[in-house]
Parts: structure tokens; C-alpha cells; sequence
């Protein structure tokens, strides 16, 4: 089943790329954004990248549902009984797209029994995409560069690079937990796009103890996970998939130990 998956990657890379120029052209014009019940913005471009990525994956693979962030913020998630669908956040990082920064992506990942096989991570307005599908996959294309492998490393002995979110803020648990760590240095990163960079090599580990869905981790696990490194609930527990109202606990995301 792996090779199959392995097979659709090109296909889904493709459907990430697409939906990221739609993004893009929102982008590049005057937009407001609303907002949903829970409070997080929504734009054009959002529901634009999903109108796209939707009847794709469903032509692409009609026997596996897609449950996406914005479908199901509107109520719509499909029933299914098996343990293969679709994750996908047509837009990660719409607050840093509101704030036109370029940390936004497109996040398309693949479950199956409750782990991810397959993850496109696309930064449209950085025109970077991370791709893998199983061990050893793992590929990231910078602008019109050929894709290149990328691997995780080893915690540097001077010290892990940490990356968080835009939204944290010093003196919370965030920083309670990384005081475990000999960290060196701090990033501050918008969107799923900070498992890419751990995937490449490029930094080391990722907490994020604050509520996130699963499409928001499925595609930069896969990615990871792909790249030799790993994704953890906070007490080192699996992070699985397929869980009540796709809502995700705390998690860290390393790079090889």
C-alpha cells in the first residue's frame, strides 16, 4: 500500500501548487477577511484553495473522503468508517496571510490506521514545497529548482534551534517545556511551514502546546516523520489521527535523536 500512496505524490504536489497559485492572487489584491464561529479569520483565498483541492483529491482518489478545515467549519465533514482520508488546510497560517508576511501554506496529508503516509507542504508566496510519502522520501523544491532530498539532523552540541509560533508569548508553558532542552536559538514562524524546516535540517524541535486540528499537522508530520524525524505528544506519547472532532493535544515535533 505504501508504493500506491508513494504513487499519488506527484498528482497531490501538483493539486498544493495549484491551489497555492489561487491563494496567490488573492494575494496580490485588496481582501478582508471574516470570521468564523471560533473566532479565526477566513478569506477569499482559503475558500478559493479548497474549491480546487476538493474536486481534485476527489477525482484523484474517489474511494477515500477529505474531511477540510473549512468544510468542516461549516458543518460538513463526511461520514466514513474506514482508516485511509484525506487531511487538508487549504490555507495554514491564514492569520500570517492577513498579515502578509508569506508564512502561510497549503497542507494536504494522507492517513492511514491513524498515521500519516503522505504529506505536501506548499508556501506559495515562498515558493518552497515539501513532499514525502514514507521513509526516506522526504524532498523539498525551492522556486524552479529540481526537488532535492532533505533529511533531519542530530541535535547540534551547541544547542537546538526551537521554533514557535508568531502567537507565543514569553513566560508561558511554551517556555517552561523548552527550558528542558539546551536550546541555542529561537524562531518565531507562522504555519505548518515549521515542520519543513525541521525536516531539512534547518532547526531542531517545534512545541506547541496550544489547540491545533489535525489538518493542520497531518501534511508537516508526514513530511517529518518521512525526513527521519518525529512528532510526539508532550509526555512522548503517539500522535495519532482519526481522533474525536479531528481536534490534536500539545505536541513537540524533533529532528533525529
Amino acid at each position: 500500500m505504501a508504493k500506491a500512496f508513494a504513487a499519488l505524490l506527484p498528482a497531490v504536489v501538483d493539486i498544493a501548487e495549484r491551489a497555492g497559485r489561487a491563494i496567490l492572487a488573492v494575494y496580490g489584491r485588496d481582501f478582508s477577511a471574516a470570521r468564523k464561529a471560533d473566532g479565526t479569520p477566513v478569506t477569499d483565498a482559503d475558500h478559493d484553495a479548497e474549491a480546487i483541492i476538493l474536486p481534485a483529491l476527489a477525482e484523484l482518489t474517489p474511494d477515500i473522503p477529505v474531511v477540510s478545515e473549512e468544510c468542516a467549519a461549516a458543518g460538513r465533514t463526511p461520514a466514513f468508517t474506514g482508516d485511509t482520508f484525506w487531511l487538508v488546510d487549504p490555507l495554514d497560517g491564514t492569520r500570517e496571510f492577513v498579515k502578509r508576511n508569506d508564512e502561510f501554506c497549503v497542507c494536504i496529508g494522507l492517513i492511514e490506521a491513524t498515521a500519516p503516509v503522505l504529506g505536501v507542504l506548499h508556501g506559495p508566496a515562498l515558493g518552497v514545497t515539501y513532499a514525502a510519502a514514507g521513509p526516506g522520501t522526504a524532498r523539498r523544491r525551492q522556486g524552479k529548482r529540481a526537488a532535492e532530498p532533505i533529511a533531519a539532523r542530530a541535535a547540534p552540541c551547541a544547542g537546538l534551534a526551537a521554533l514557535i509560533s508568531r502567537s507565543h508569548r514569553r513566560g508561558t508553558p511554551v517556555d517552561e517545556f523548552l527550558a528542558r532542552f539546551a536550546v541555542a536559538e529561537r524562531h518565531a514562524m507562522g504555519s505548518a511551514l515549521k515542520f519543513g524546516l525541521i525536516a531539512a535540517g534547518e532547526a531542531d524541535i517545534y512545541p506547541r502546546l496550544g489547540p491545533t486540528c489535525e489538518w493542520d499537522t497531518a501534511a508537516g508530520h508526514a513530511v517529518l516523520q518521512a525526513a527521519g524525524g518525529t512528532v510526539e505528544t508532550i509526555d512522548g506519547g503517539p500522535f495519532t489521527y482519526g481522533k474525536p472532532g479531528f481536534r490534536n493535544p500539545g505536541f513537540v515535533a524533533r529532528g533525529r535523536r
